[in-house]
């Protein structure tokens, strides 16, 4: 687990370890999507041996969880929140709400009709 964590961290958001642990998520996903997508093409190959397929699956099971797309959340910059965020401005809604208030998100501004 400590092999992901980042040394030195500049995120720029606020930080709590549910962030850092998301950004070193984030961080192992990159590194190993080549990898997860060559092992997925072997054992969806009909045409290759089914050992073959049996050892890329064996070796893609063995990856190490945080290489998963699905590990990954969207988090609020201000906040570090998961619940409620919206992906556009990746924060929340109560975040949202008040820096489109405060006039700090440009071509936002309440609607009324």
């Amino acid at each position: 687990m400590s092999m992901f964590r980042a040394k030195k961290l500049d995120l720029g958001c606020f930080t709590n370890i549910r962030v850092l642990r998301d950004h070193a998520k984030r961080k192992a996903f990159v590194e190993a999507e080549p990898e997860r997508q060559a092992l997925r093409y072997v054992i969806r190959n009909t045409t290759l041996p089914a050992r073959t397929r049996a050892v890329a699956q064996l070796q893609l099971t063995q990856m190490h969880a945080y290489t998963r797309p699905t590990q990954i959340r969207n988090r609020c910059t201000f906040g570090g929140k998961s619940r409620g965020v919206l992906r556009d401005f990746k924060m929340t809604r109560y975040n949202f709400r008040m820096n489109a208030l405060m006039g700090n998100l440009p071509g936002v501004k309440k609607a009324s009709w």
